[in-house]
């Protein structure tokens, strides 16, 4: 089971919901603070182990918080990847 996948596909699938209304917070290293957040507008796809936009793929496991609105789907402890 994958707790990301599953969370961006029923935000891109579910009528009721939107994807386009998700942030997501990633960890990228020379970004401040080692941080960026990405707009669900921006991804391309979402695969077993990455999600791809039109710059990179970013893997989930640097992924460690989604939003919708006001609303946090998913967080876990930050640890940087080296």
């Amino acid at each position: 089971m994958n707790e990301i996948r599953d969370i961006l596909n029923e935000l891109k699938w579910r009528k009721n919901k939107n994807l386009e209304d998700v942030k997501i917070w990633y960890i990228h290293r020379g970004a401040p603070n080692n941080t960026r957040i990405l707009s669900g507008k921006d991804i391309i796809s979402i695969d077993k182990t990455f999600i791809e936009i039109k710059e990179t793929m970013i893997p989930h496991h640097r992924i460690f918080k989604i939003c919708l609105h006001d609303t946090i789907l998913f967080q876990r402890e930050r640890k940087d990847v080296i």
